[in-house]
């Protein structure tokens, strides 16, 4: 590799992330397509830990709750979304577990507010009229 010790401290780290963060992308899209979810959530959960590590872009309160839901039962994964220093937690969760992860989020993240959703169809185009 090359020599990036010219660079300020916080560069190495955050670079890392950007480039790591935009393999995981890719690696996420193909296992989506491949119905693995598995390997989908450990991809989420690699990214907030590189959120949290080398981006330095978490809090202790969203940490937590992503932690809370990395010990749930029936949790694929858990990440960081937003745009950082603070904001949202996206959670990956087998639909018979819904429930005991709201549960213990309220009871252990009682600063937070949690609300449950299903993935819809995605971003589209179509035309309006004038």
């Amino acid at each position: 590799g090359r020599d990036l010790s010219h660079l300020p401290d916080k560069a190495y780290p955050r670079s890392r992330h950007v480039v790591t963060e935009i393999d995981r992308a890719k690696k996420g899209k193909e296992r989506l397509v491949a119905g693995d979810v598995r390997l989908f959530g450990q991809l989420m959960n690699k990214s907030h830990k590189s959120l949290a590590d080398d981006y330095q872009v978490t809090c202790k309160e969203l940490d937590e709750v992503v932690q809370v839901a990395w010990e749930t039962e029936g949790v694929v994964g858990s990440r960081m979304t937003g745009g950082g220093f603070g904001g949202c937690a996206i959670t990956l969760v087998y639909r018979h577990a819904e429930q005991a992860l709201l549960d213990r989020l309220r009871e252990l993240c009682p600063y937070s507010s949690s609300f449950s959703t299903t993935a819809g169809r995605g971003a589209y185009s179509w035309d309006l009229p004038e």
